[in-house]
């Protein structure tokens, strides 16, 4: 198989895992115990300590297409070899093909990113931040517990994206779906629609127990 030039490419050791999506600038932390993937730590980071995370698709029995690079930052080693590794998801790719599979995989990936928006995306971001907000306000008023957004939340459309679409617990695949979208404002109006679906659940639960409690 041959590839144009003009496409970045480079071999990518890939380590595919059940229900968990990397976004680009989102944290990984990982523990690191079956021998194959013992193996590539250790090589990993005799090199430039990048390999490529995939979410295992089980319906297919295969790892996803797309996925994202994650960085080693910090690492611990522990009995057996094992080891505790720390890491930050990088750039997002495409596997091309795989070069082997043993001891374990690696791919041939190209580099995707999202098009140039030819819109302002800023009061898209600013609606879904403050939809983030309503349900996080309205999550604390149903469980009776204090919770808050982190400062830390990027006010960049493409970033606050991904930051998004790494705090949907429960929704692999459509993570997954966000993650292999190349146009940030969709990837932001499809979040939109989230939080706006789970906005109303909850404020129909908020009402609800409001509701019970003055009957009581």
């Amino acid at each position: 198989m041959t590839f144009s030039s003009s496409i970045a490419v480079r071999e990518l050791p890939l380590f595919p895992l059940p229900e968990v999506v990397l976004f680009p600038g989102r944290p990984l932390p990982l523990h690191i115990f079956e021998f194959r993937y013992r193996i590539m730590m250790n090589t990993i980071l005799e090199s430039d300590r990048r390999f490529g995370v995939l979410m295992w698709d089980p319906v297919r029995g295969k790892p996803a297409a797309v996925g994202c690079c994650a960085e080693i930052v910090q690492f611990q080693r522990l009995p057996d070899d094992r080891m505790k590794i720390w890491t930050l998801g990088q750039q997002r790719f495409r596997v091309l093909e795989y070069v082997r599979e043993k001891p374990y995989r690696v791919g041939l990936v190209e580099w995707i990113e999202d098009q140039p928006p030819v819109q302002n995306l800023n009061p898209l971001a600013q609606e879904v931040e403050q939809l983030l907000q309503d349900v996080v306000r309205l999550s604390a008023k149903l469980t009776g517990q204090e919770i808050e957004l982190p400062d830390s939340i990027p006010d960049l459309p493409i970033e606050l994206s991904y930051w998004i679409a790494s705090n949907l617990y429960g929704v692999a695949t459509e993570q997954q779906a966000l993650l292999e979208m190349q146009d940030t404002g969709s990837r932001l109006e499809r979040e939109a629609e989230i939080l706006t679906s789970t906005r109303n659940h909850l404020a129909a639960r908020t009402v609800l127990k409001d509701t019970l409690e003055d009957n009581i």
